[in-house]
This record gives C-alpha cells, structure tokens and sequence, in this order.
C-alpha cells in the first residue's frame, strides 16, 4: 500500500512560514531597486540619466536567482506604472516613463534579473561567475534600451550616442561592485 503525506499543522505552518518569508524578500528586493532607481545623475546630454536602478537589478538578479530576481523586477515595474514614485526622479513618472527614452531599459528589467540571476545559479557561486552573469544580463538591458531609443530617437547614431556610450565606464563599475555584492548577500538569505 502506498503511504501519502498526511499534511499536519506544523508542515502547513512551515510552508505558510517560508512563503511569508519568500514574499517578503522580493519585496524587499523590489524596494532595494526602486531606491536605487532614485539615486540619479542627470546628463545634460542625453535623455538617459544615469541611475544606479540598473546596479539594483543586477544586484538583486544576482543574489535571489533568477525566479525571486525576475518577481522584484517585475514588481518593481508593476509599482511604477501605478504611479508609485520609483522610478527615476528624471523621467516623467507613471506608465509614462516606460514610453519614453528609457522605456527600453525599464521593460528590460525582468529579464535581466532572470538572466543574471540564471546564470549565476549555474556551478559554484564566485566573483568570476556573478561577473559574467552580469555582463551577459547588461547586453541584455543595452540592447534593449538602445533597440527603444533608436525608435524614439528614429536613429541608432543617436541611440547608441545617447544610450550606451556615456555609460560604459561606469557600467562596468555597477557589474563589478553588484558581482562582488552579490556574494555576501546570497549567503545572508
């Protein structure tokens, strides 16, 4: 005869428990984006200021994996389109900004958490690992971000000139400090 898990109120305690806590922790991943997001040095140069919302991505794509990752980011869109001031103070606020210049960027999120985030899953944790998974995920964003630029602006010269090239020092610096982040946090939750 073939025995079944009788469930009893400890294990649905258990689970309700460790549900609360997951939910929580993409909450709280999400609020760790929208604050970043808010850290923003306007360029007089391009439409696309410079944000550390993309290092949160990262950050919270490398460190909660690709599934948790994936739900922040998305909440983190859910929250802006409703009007909740999390998006980048330069931009218009609201579902307006995700149709404009940095629309791109911000659709992109979602998958660039579960990119980044897939990808360090996969082997041993380390720097080098969290590195390229970052680097991959920021293809991802960039590409996304210029593709919409190029239509808002009607011209890629501009898009990659207003959308990639004013970043590359400090994108770099946002994969390096979020692969290195990432490594303590993980072993925190």
């Amino acid at each position: 005869m073939a025995r079944t898990a009788v469930p009893t109120h400890e294990n649905v305690a258990e689970q309700w428990l460790s549900l609360a806590k997951q939910t929580a922790i993409v909450v709280g991943a999400s609020a760790v984006i929208a604050v970043c997001a808010r850290l923003v040095l306007p360029l007089p140069f391009t439409p696309v200021p410079l944000s550390l919302a993309n290092f949160g991505v990262l950050l919270v794509g490398l460190t909660l994996g690709s599934k948790r990752g994936f739900a922040a980011a998305a909440l983190y869109l859910i929250w802006g389109s409703l009007g909740l001031p999390v998006f980048s103070p330069a931009g218009l606020g609201g579902v307006a900004q995700l149709f404009g210049p940095t629309g791109g960027y911000l659709m992109a999120y979602p998958a660039v958490a579960l990119v980044a985030g897939w990808l360090s899953e996969r082997g041993i944790a380390s720097f080098e690992r969290n590195l390229i998974a970052g680097l991959v995920a920021e293809i991802v964003l960039f590409g996304s971000g210029i593709a919409w630029l190029a239509i808002v602006t009607q011209s890629w010269e501009r898009a990659l000139a207003f959308g990639l090239l004013p970043f590359f020092f400090a994108e770099v610096m946002k994969v390096m400090a979020a692969a290195a982040s990432a490594r303590v946090l993980r072993r925190a939750i």
